[in-house]
């Protein structure tokens, strides 16, 4: 499958990481917004199988297939620019400030947020016939999932938040191994196979992806749930944030780049 060995990819990594801060911010959001769309249509999808045959387990197989087009497309996800985008400052690359990074950032979180609440709106018609009668079976589970994951957590009080900053940290540990997955092959099909894997475990493990949260909290509220927009953000998509950084940089991208950046080929500039 045409394997790269990891002193390879790790400068694949910081070159990524580059490109995405000096990327226009027109392209930035475009590029943000179909990643949030297509990721949570893949949710959508996860969840409706789910529901459906009772076993969540076969939402976690499918889920993936969302994550592995987004990225065979170029597109972004603030957990993957959390991880590469650090590496360029951490390199040295000419012209990398944090500034640069915070501004990559700010971008791929609004485009993010911004395809998953079009999505979220999209299905929201879909589940209820316009808005016209009760939700689906797919829009309650969704309602359901909106309540345990904010007034869940909070029912615990502190040790519900440094749960969910911890299932935040676990996800994006392993998201971004399928951020750099993509990186590892040369081909299609050692692409998707890379990919595939750490996204099934991270979904199956019910961890939290701060932009799958973007399509599922607003869509349960739609849906009914017994949860409030401050919920929401104070008792999930804060934390999880927060989580998803740490973990992708500190056991993803610091990881391999401090063990693998010295074997890898130099680049030199002009």
């Amino acid at each position: 499958m045409a394997y790269l060995v990891p002193s390879e990819f790790v400068t694949k990594m910081v070159d990524a990481g580059e490109s995405k801060i000096y990327m226009s911010t027109r392209d930035t959001i475009i590029r943000a917004f179909m990643a949030g769309a297509i990721l949570n249509l893949a949710a959508v999808f996860a969840v409706t199988v789910a529901t459906q045959t009772g076993s969540p387990i076969f939402g976690a197989i499918l889920f993936p297939v969302g994550f592995c087009m987004l990225y065979l497309l170029g597109y972004d996800l603030l957990t993957g620019v959390f991880v590469l985008t650090p590496l360029a400052l951490i390199d040295k690359r000419p012209g990398v400030t944090v500034r640069g990074i915070l501004r990559n950032w700010g971008w791929v979180f609004t485009g993010n947020f911004l395809g998953s609440l079009t999505v979220a709106v999209l299905m929201g018609i879909v589940f209820t016939f316009g808005f016209s009668s009760a939700p689906s079976k797919v829009g309650e589970a969704m309602a359901h999932i909106g309540e345990s994951r904010t007034v869940g957590y909070a029912a615990h009080g502190a040790a519900g938040w440094l749960t969910i900053f911890v299932r935040g940290v676990l996800c994006n540990w392993m998201v971004s191994t399928g951020v750099v997955g993509a990186m590892i092959s040369t081909s299609v099909t050692g692409k998707i196979a890379a990919m595939w894997m750490p996204i099934m475990l991270f979904f199956g493990m019910g961890f939290e992806h701060s932009v799958v949260n973007m399509f599922l909290f607003p869509t349960g509220l739609m849906m009914g749930g017994n949860f409030t927009l401050m919920d929401y953000l104070l008792w999930n998509e804060i934390p999880v944030v927060l989580g998803n950084l740490v973990g992708g940089l500190a056991f993803t991208g610091l990881t391999l780049y401090t063990t693998h950046i010295k074997t890898a080929p130099k680049r030199t500039f002009n």
